[in-house]
């Protein structure tokens, strides 16, 4: 399998090479050449198996020939051996049709775990066969930070530097990441959104001789295993709920679009899916969009749900490729009207039938968290609250598989104010708020950034 920027300038890559580079050189990002495809009667074959061998099955098409099958089912078994609950994802019925994928038994308890946790002994996989050292650049909304954290921290060919938005994520999520005090773990606060944090990552990336100098890879939803690996819990969730026999729809709370994408990938992979159901929070840029072809920025605005506080959601260049024929000079030319303008204009075409989207505000939020609590006795975190809600006002027919893609103990205040009730951590995270915390506040300037990972990379 070969692997192809969206701006179609870069060269082609293998798979270990892809992951290394994280971001292609030509600023695009990388998609596999061709969708590996799985018949009915392969996708009947999933039915039964264990998450780790459907995992293995998934992903082996994307990385065939370049590790063997030895080397990923031990890949697969050691980064979801941390993981609580047995079945990994487990899905538990709402009410009606209405299923929730729980999504939060990592390490980290988010969705993040899913991917980061893969990618992590997979960056030590390759760097150990290669005898290299990198330096991992990545941004988070709340969520990514910890999990990457916690995925490559105390590696000895790795220096992880994370950017988080100051006094915009949650104080677990904050705590999550500064209390982990390995010497190869390196915390920013950026004073500016997410998506400034976004684009200082890009910007670094986007200057070759840097990147060169430090040998700089990628963490974030820009690097396409974190798509992979998250495209199994698709097809996990579907099997268990319709046995693979009927299409069944997802509903997705999303700001990056990274989440969602990976459903598009397994629909393109063959899995049987009607509807995919965009959940936004009041940030809804994707929901302008799939209501008018037009895509716009606009502020970002602090929420109840901050992992989504975004405008700028890079993995819809994935998708925009798909709707240009993967023409990238086409993707390329958008992509940068987009960063001069902060708008461009697409048709939504023939995906249209595909996705829909919903966004729910602040106060419906709340709502969704007190009712859920009530009438099924689940409490809820308010990201996946923006889920079930878009969900519940899809009213479309078959089964809908909500996305719980955060522990609500990650948002104690949210919950409590709607519910009364206040979430407790696991016992292994009794004590974060007692742990030493340690971070570097810096500026919104690239210049800067560069400065401090220099400093720290060649001391």
């Amino acid at each position: 399998m070969q692997y192809v920027s969206t701006r179609g300038e870069a060269p082609a890559l293998g798979f270990c090479d892809m992951v290394l580079s994280g971001l292609a050189p030509d600023g695009g990002l990388y998609v596999p050449e061709t969708w590996p495809t799985f018949s009915q009667d392969k996708i009947r074959t999933l039915v039964g198996k264990s998450y780790h061998d459907i995992a293995f099955d998934v992903m082996k098409p994307f990385v065939e020939k370049e590790i063997s099958d030895v080397d990923l089912k031990a890949l697969i078994q050691k980064s979801y051996a941390p993981f609580r609950d047995k079945d990994i994802a487990p899905v538990k019925k709402l009410k009606n049709d209405l299923y929730l994928l729980e999504l939060f038994h990592g390490p980290t308890l988010a969705f993040k775990d899913y991917a980061l946790q893969f990618l992590g002994n997979l960056f030590d996989y390759i760097l150990h066969q290669r005898k290299q050292k990198i330096t991992i650049l990545g941004a988070t909304s709340g969520d990514t930070g910890s999990a990457a954290i916690e995925g490559c921290r105390g590696r000895e060919a790795i220096e992880i530097f994370i950017l988080h938005p100051k006094g915009r994520v949650s104080e677990v999520q904050r705590r999550q990441m500064t209390t982990v005090l390995d010497g190869n773990v390196h915390n920013i606060a950026v004073e500016g959104t997410f998506d400034d944090c976004q684009n200082l990552v890009k910007d670094l990336f986007n200057t070759p001789d840097f990147r060169k100098q430090v040998n700089l890879s990628a963490v974030n939803s820009i690097n396409w295993v974190r798509i992979m690996a998250q495209v199994v819990y698709y097809f996990t969730a579907a099997l268990t709920v319709t046995g693979g026999e009927r299409p069944v729809n997802f509903s997705v709370p999303t700001g990056n679009f990274g989440n969602i994408f990976a459903a598009f990938v397994a629909y393109k992979m063959g899995l049987p899916i009607q509807n995919l159901i965009v959940g936004t929070n009041r940030n809804d840029i994707l929901a302008r969009y799939f209501a008018s072809g037009v895509m716009k920025t606009e502020d970002v605005v602090p929420s109840l749900s901050p992992s989504m506080d975004i405008q700028i959601s890079s993995n819809f260049e994935r998708l925009l490729f798909e709707m240009h024929g993967r023409d990238g000079a086409k993707v390329k030319q958008m992509m940068q009207a987009f960063k001069d303008t902060g708008t461009f204009e697409m048709p939504v075409g023939e995906f249209g039938d595909l996705f829909m989207a919903y966004t729910l505000g602040d106060d419906g939020i709340q709502n969704t968290i007190a009712e859920i609590q009530e009438t099924c006795g689940e409490l809820i975190d308010p990201h996946t609250a923006v889920g079930v809600a878009a969900a519940q006002h899809a009213k479309i027919e078959g089964k809908v598989i909500s996305l719980a893609c955060a522990h609500p103990a990650k948002f104690p205040d949210a919950v409590k104010v709607a519910t009364g009730m206040h979430p407790s951590l696991p016992d292994e995270m009794s004590d974060l708020f007692e742990r030493e915390e340690r971070f570097d506040v810096l500026g919104d300037s690239a210049e800067k950034l560069k400065t401090y990972i220099l400093n720290v990379v060649t001391a």
